[in-house]
């Protein structure tokens, strides 16, 4: 994670775009949607409101440039192989809920059964060919990834005892949407005007661009030789806010969402993103995590309640995290039920090995409190009432079984 005692440069949009042409080796079409003015409203409020260290603003700087590559070689792509935008994404599984819920072992366990997509951390990274680089041979990409992943736990080891950052595994779509530059980039720094302005805008292309990758993706996995699979396996909680248009692109999308106690699950996400923080700001306060965070998680889930209410039970199923935990192989067949895929032997055999080899108990123990994040219990459980009083409070006073929509 270290960087040159050159000063990094200022974030700036019609630069990073200029350089991009130049690294794309001249590819000049960066598609479509709002990315030049959702990237110029980023790039101020990084410069102004972040206090990036010399690191951070290096990281970030890459990280941008590279996102805007992506899209210059992704539409290349598109265009001399019209058939990758005819690839079908209508169906996918989707599993939403807040963070701390169960919702990577649930994905990485369904993404061993080889009939589903998924996208592996290294492939949200670094969804484009390098220029120059081909398709069927994504090596340099891997290789990368992996080290890009090394070097976060090296720098901040803690990360594994929250999340189980591994390159080569399933992960979420979050950096895939990224690419729209209209996604939380309050997740690595503070960043209020531009947070502020996303509320207002219209995030459709987000889901569109998403769209858009996951073809060309499922293209690539067919140029390099994998067995055509059903259909997609996806999860992030960025999802929360934008419910609606994630059905909206994605119309048979069958959801599933994870609950769990906020007054478990919001510290826990306060010290996610405040260690991601650290990555990029030299003293990032943990009380501006906690509380942007607690305020951005209640906005999101009672925007999801809203939302499902106003669409078909059958689209969705409810999962409890302690279930998830106790019970993870009854609850991954509740899933298979619930989209309506065989659960057959081999699979389930499979899935099994894979749950026996991936314990939470051989990972250290995420460490924390409340307090300095400046957060209550009981806070927590007045902010998220509704939520509790529908998901937690209920469901614990209903029978074990009931996994299923209501």
């Amino acid at each position: 994670m270290s960087t040159d005692t050159v000063a990094a440069p200022l974030l700036d949009a019609e630069h990073l775009l200029t350089l991009a042409t130049e690294r794309a080796r001249g590819l000049t079409d960066f598609g479509d949607g709002n990315y030049r003015t959702a990237l110029q409203v980023m790039c101020k409020a990084l410069n102004e409101e972040a206090g990036l260290s010399l690191q951070g603003r290096t990281l970030l700087h890459e990280r941008l440039l590279a996102q805007l590559v992506n899209r210059l070689v992704i539409e290349d792509y598109c265009k001399r192989y019209p058939e990758i935008q005819q690839q079908p994404i209508g169906d996918p599984v989707v599993i939403v809920g807040l963070p701390r819920t169960g919702t990577t072992l649930l994905q990485r366990a369904l993404a061993v059964d080889q009939r589903f997509y998924s996208a592996a951390w290294w492939e949200t990274r670094y969804p484009a060919p390098l220029p120059g680089q081909p398709v069927e041979n994504p090596e340099q990409r891997i290789a990368l990834a992996c080290g890009e992943v090394a070097a976060m736990i090296e720098y901040i080891p803690q990360i594994l005892a929250i999340h189980p950052l591994d390159a080569m595994q399933a992960d979420e779509e979050f950096m895939l949407m990224e690419h729209a530059f209209m996604s939380a980039m309050d997740s690595y720094a503070n960043v209020p005007s531009y947070t502020a302005w996303l509320a207002q805008q219209d995030r459709t292309p987000v889901y569109q661009y998403l769209k858009k990758t996951l073809q060309f993706l499922q293209w690539q996995k067919l140029q390099r030789g994998a067995p055509a699979a059903q259909r997609w396996i996806l999860k992030t909680p960025q999802h929360l806010h934008t419910l609606e248009l994630l059905l909206k692109v994605f119309p048979q999308a069958k959801v599933v969402l994870t609950h769990r106690d906020p007054a478990q699950t919001i510290p826990s996400l306060a010290s996610f993103a405040h260690t991601l923080w650290k990555m990029y700001a030299d003293q990032p306060d943990a009380k501006v995590v906690g509380h942007q965070w607690s305020s951005q998680m209640q906005h999101a889930v009672h925007h999801t309640m809203a939302v499902r209410a106003t669409l078909p039970a059958e689209n969705f199923l409810d999962i409890r995290f302690e279930d998830t935990v106790s019970k993870p192989l009854s609850v991954i067949e509740s899933v298979y039920r619930f989209a309506g895929i065989a659960f057959p032997d081999e699979v389930r055999a499979a899935i099994q090995t894979w749950l026996t080899q991936n314990r939470r108990d051989q990972r250290a123990a995420h460490d924390y409190t409340l307090a300095q994040f400046g957060l209550g219990e009981e806070q927590l459980k007045q902010d998220f009432a509704a939520y509790r009083e529908r998901h937690i409070l209920s469901a614990a006073a209903a029978p074990a079984a009931a996994l299923v929509a209501r």
